[in-house]
This record gives C-alpha cells, structure tokens and sequence, in this order.
C-alpha cells in the first residue's frame, strides 16, 4: 500500500495519502482546503484516481478539503452521519468499510473530542483524528465533546487493537510523527491518570476556543465551500 503523510504548517494538520498501488484507487483523510491544489499534483504525479476523501470529524480549526477535491476530481466524500452534513456523499457509522484497490479502510466511531469524531483502520494503521494524539488527545469542551465519552473511546476502541497499530493523528504539535497503541498504553500521560482524573483534568484545561472555529464549523457543515457553491 502506497503511504503519505502531509502536513499544513498554519493548522499543525496531517493529511494522509494512501493507495492501492495496483490500480492506483486512492484514498486522501483529512485534507485541508488550501492544500488542495498540493494533493492533486501529488495525485497526478504518482498516477493516482481519488475514490475517496474523507474527514475524521467536523473541524474547528481548519476548513476541510473535501468539496473543492469532489468538484476537481469526482471522489466521493465522507463525514461521520451524527454531523448531518447534507453536502456529503457517505454517512459514515461503525461498521462502514470502504474498499479501495485490495485494501479495506474500517470506520470506528470514537467521540468525545467532537460528537462527529471517526477513526479509520487500515491494515496495521490507525487515523485517530483527533480523538488520540501522540502523548495526548483532542480537547471535549466544544462540538459537544464529552471527555468520558473520549475517554472511553480511546480505552475501549482504540486501545483494543493490536499493540503494534501504528497511530497516525490529524495534529501534532511537539514534532511527532506517529506512534503506536502499544507505546500510548504506556506513555500517554492523560490517558493513564485513570477515567476519573482524566475527566477532571480534560474539564480544567481552559483553553481559548480554535482560532477559525467560528469560520470552520460553518464552512465544513457545507463541505468547505461557500453555499452557492454546495452541491
């Protein structure tokens, strides 16, 4: 399986890149609208056809990619089905699988950072969003976040994969790459104060809202494009 990883400096967002290297069907998570022109070139100069283009979750800090990257290349697009997003191709719940090439990408909902949060598993890979970061997880107190239900999504879905899953998140902010389960079972300091210390930390942490969240929210409930453009 053809693998990138891909970065938007402003946002502190990774985009992931991955195809079938046999009938070059690729799958682009998380991308970020002004990287668009980025992800096509790359697109073309390594032969590839778009099939899918999908979000993690609703984005507060950045506006997604995914309506310009439908209109340009004819993929098809997909959200969590709790965001409502009524632009979008595919509803995606638990149990979904998208299939490009030979390969199988399987949908986890794992909320609590937003309510719309997913997290995607292929092979031995996992695109967490922003549900589980490297040493740490995303924020509960916006898009009704909810750290208990963050908290278990984590311990319960994510942590029962195999140890050596590697973790692939949509932000980094201390200059890591990836990880794996098994090292954030034993390094993530939030995680291990236990259900009922991480709920009162992730409760105290009062941070300023996402710079963009006022312009996000309402551009990515619209695929990332204004409403005349919408289809």
């Amino acid at each position: 399986m053809l693998f990138r990883q891909l970065f938007d400096e402003e946002t502190w967002t990774y985009t992931y890149l991955i195809a079938d290297e046999e009938n070059h069907e690729a799958v682009l998570i998380d991308p970020v609208k002004t990287r668009v022109d980025r992800d096509i070139k790359l697109l073309d100069e390594l032969g590839l056809k778009l099939t899918y283009a999908i979000d993690t979750h609703v984005h507060a800090d950045h506006i997604t990619g995914l309506g310009d990257l439908r209109e340009r290349t004819g993929c098809k697009t997909g959200v969590s089905a709790n965001g409502k997003v009524d632009c979008i191709d595919m509803n995606l719940k638990e149990g979904d699988i998208l299939t490009f090439g030979n390969h199988k990408l399987h949908v986890l909902e794992t909320p609590g950072h937003t309510d719309t949060c997913l997290s995607f598993v292929c092979e031995n890979i996992v695109f967490t969003g922003d549900s589980l970061l490297i040493r740490g997880c995303g924020r509960s107190d916006f898009q009704q976040g909810d750290a208990g239900k963050l908290y278990d999504s984590i311990t319960h879905k994510l942590y029962a994969l195999p140890d050596d899953t590697q973790i692939r998140p949509c932000h980094d902010y201390r200059g890591m790459t990836q990880s794996t389960i098994g090292e954030e079972k034993i390094y993530n300091p939030r995680i291990n104060l236990g259900r009922e210390d991480f709920i009162k930390f992730m409760n105290n942490l009062n941070l300023p809202n996402p710079k963009k969240i006022h312009e996000a929210v309402p551009a990515n409930l619209a695929c990332g494009q204004p409403e005349q453009e919408t289809v």
